[in-house]
């Protein structure tokens, strides 16, 4: 959790007094966790904010954040899920004000909430099937499904990996997006005489800590081609 002091504060024409502070918190804090001291960072009384009936207003983030006049401090109302807030957008912020009477003044607050890796990455298929003629040539390519991590920065998805890698090997292209595609190459000729079907492990894995991962089976039927005279 961090606070940051008083940024500006500056008198307007008709008497209101604007303030504006800002916190950062990791998403999912329980219910009822220290966000931090408004009272304190804004430089108001207790007995300000009590007389002043302080209370917040937003449109969109008051489910999230409440204020406890008595205590002078900011706390969480609900769990905050950063994904379900903000999805793939960074900085995630909650963004709303501090109302006081008598007189009339207005503190703004920013929230800045970061990702946790609470998302590990997930393909769409558990399986996959693929048909491939033993008369493929090395180097083949076989485009695979990306997989999908809610969580951003280095808690998202990193990297992957492919096992066993007897016949194919795994090789990854960098979108301009961030995104990875992610091919399967063929790196030893197929033999259907001496195995019909393969099965592949891919695994997609995060960067997080714990670090996380999600896995996908690929099945390969190999095809037959008349590469056997009678004996």
């Amino acid at each position: 959790m961090k606070g940051q002091t008083l940024l500006f504060i500056s008198l307007l024409s008709f008497g209101s007094v604007i303030g504006q502070v800002s916190y950062t918190i990791p998403e999912e804090m329980a219910k009822g966790s220290l966000v931090g001291n408004i009272a304190q960072d804004l430089g108001l009384e207790i007995k300000r904010l009590i007389s002043g009936k302080a209370r917040i207003y937003t449109r969109d983030s008051d489910g999230y954040i409440e204020l406890n006049r008595e205590r002078g401090v900011l706390l969480v109302k609900q769990r905050i899920d950063r994904e379900a807030l903000c999805r793939q957008t960074t900085p995630c912020a909650l963004h709303f004000q501090i109302i006081l009477e008598n007189p009339m003044e207005f503190y703004t607050v920013t929230i800045q909430i970061t990702d946790i890796n609470d998302n590990a990455p997930t393909f769409e298929e558990g399986e996959i099937k693929f048909k491939i003629s033993e008369s493929a040539i090395t180097g083949a390519k076989f485009v695979l499904e990306r997989a999908v991590d809610l969580d951003v920065g280095i808690n998202d998805l990193q990297t992957y990996t492919l096992k066993p890698t007897d016949n194919f090997a795994l090789k990854l292209h960098n979108n301009a997006d961030g995104n990875k595609n992610v091919e399967m190459v063929l790196q030893k000729p197929l033999d259907r005489e001496k195995q019909e079907q393969i099965s592949l492990v891919l695994t997609a894995v995060d960067g997080g800590e714990p670090q996380m991962s999600g896995t996908m089976l690929i099945v390969i039927t190999v095809l037959d081609v008349n590469d056997n005279a009678p004996v």
